[in-house]
């Protein structure tokens, strides 16, 4: 690793733009050579994970810029990889940072769940994003945190769109994916029906399946999700009730 990111990494806490500070993790801009570098600082894990990333598994920064390289030889969109960096000692990984170029994009796929979309054509978007994602579907490519968070959408000249993929440190990679498995991977993307049967019926043509066949299997796991996901949150306030 360059000088120039060392001492990125090294100032981190003190220098940088703030992009997203989360609980868990950091992420930051900083000017690097002649680009705009994103800098995410993991959360230092707790002693036992530590043990584990330190010896016997892949820190999240090393996953994450081995996942991006890839996307990067298979041509898939995500922001091009610059390094990973890892502080540890003897017994345990102590923090890690992955570092890539910043995109700025158009929007991404939650602003289409959460903001006015009047002045886009929805209806190709999601098309697009159906071939996006049976294209990594194709290469045998589960991207775990296939969330509306993680895809951003760049607007080229003719009009349709660059797709990249971020927050890559959990991805599974297959010689093929079943019908199931591909359905389930899409079931975070959105709980709009209407977007899934946009979504889903070109999916299906792809696939050349019926589209009332995918967008069942679709919605099934789709809703499924969907009550986990709010039934943890209602555990959650009851715990945070009782505590208080």
């Amino acid at each position: 690793m360059d000088e120039s990111l060392l001492n990125i990494v090294k100032n981190f806490n003190y220098s940088g733009h703030d992009f997203v500070i989360g609980k868990r993790n950091k992420i930051k801009i900083f000017d690097y050579n002649s680009i705009k570098l994103v800098v995410k600082s993991f959360k230092r894990p707790i002693l036992i994970q530590g043990i584990i990333y330190r010896f016997f598994r892949k820190s999240k920064a090393e996953r994450s810029f081995l996942h991006a390289k890839i996307l990067e030889e298979k041509n898939i969109g995500t922001p091009k990889p610059i390094g990973f960096f890892e502080n540890k000692n003897f017994f345990r990984l102590l923090d890690s940072y992955y570092m890539c170029e910043h995109i700025i994009p158009d929007f991404l796929f939650k602003d289409l769940i959460e903001k006015d979309t009047s002045n886009l054509d929805l209806n190709q978007i999601l098309k697009e994003f159906a071939q996006f994602s049976f294209r990594l579907h194709q290469e045998g490519i589960e991207f775990l945190d296939h969330s509306p968070g993680n895809s951003l959408f760049k607007r080229k000249e003719d009009g349709t769109y660059d797709i990249f993929l971020v927050d890559l440190n959990r991805m599974k990679f297959h010689n093929s994916m079943s019908f199931e498995l591909r359905m389930k991977n899409l079931s975070r993307i959105t709980p709009c029906e209407d977007m899934i049967k946009i979504i889903s019926a070109e999916y299906a043509r792809l696939y050349h399946k019926e589209g009332k066949e995918v967008f069942d299997l679709l919605w099934k796991y789709t809703s499924d999700f969907q009550k986990r996901y709010y039934r943890k949150k209602r555990i959650k306030k009851k715990i945070f009730f009782w505590k208080k």
